[in-house]
């Protein structure tokens, strides 16, 4: 028997699930907001709809882009929250030729799934640290990876981790590369 009970996820809920990952209260939230803790409560739970004012800074106060708060396809009931269909993957964004989606169906679980595409010749900028677990794997082409200071050349197959560590990337290939990366706790 599954012990998991299937509530349609939604904006609310991935907006309550962004801020408890990341430790913030409620009264926290709703003061960098400008807005009272029982409003932010009542959008958390789908009571009432964020202005598209209110969602840029939210998703300023949660550091993600606002994107990530758009884009779902409309997916039949039985599918919410179990079946993400390759053309109903969530954007979160682009940025220094890395183009990323969602895999997971919504936010509310203690980790999600990326799919990230890293275009020819791109590469981070600065380090990324983050205090999460990540685990990747290469699906396509090949990349390179810093883990702290140790360098890594990967190639399809290949599958590396990150704890809390810094990190950045670069693909030194004329070929895209794809990877499908588990992040806990989620920062999208």
């Amino acid at each position: 028997m599954n012990t998991f009970s299937h509530p349609t996820k939604s904006l609310g809920a991935d907006i309550r699930a962004l801020r408890k990952a990341r430790g913030i209260t409620l009264e926290d939230m709703a003061a960098a907001l400008d807005r009272s803790v029982g409003w932010l409560s009542q959008a958390e739970r789908d009571m009432s709809t964020p202005s598209i004012e209110d969602l840029h800074k939210i998703a300023g106060a949660l550091s993600v882009p606002l994107s990530l708060f758009f884009g779902q396809a409309d997916a039949p009931e039985r599918e919410r929250g179990f079946v993400v269909r390759a053309k109903g993957r969530r954007a979160i964004g682009s940025s220094d030729g890395l183009t990323e989606s969602l895999l997971s169906p919504d936010l509310t679980d203690d980790f999600e799934v990326i799919h990230s595409v890293f275009a020819p010749g791109a590469g981070s900028k600065t380090p990324i640290s983050r205090d999460t677990q990540e685990l990747g794997t290469l699906i396509k082409g090949g990349l390179t990876v810093w883990i702290g200071d140790t360098r890594f050349d990967l190639s399809e197959g290949d599958s590396f981790r990150v704890r809390g560590e810094s990190y950045r990337w670069h693909n030194p290939h004329n070929t895209p590369a794809v990877a499908i990366w588990v992040i806990s706790p989620p920062v999208y």
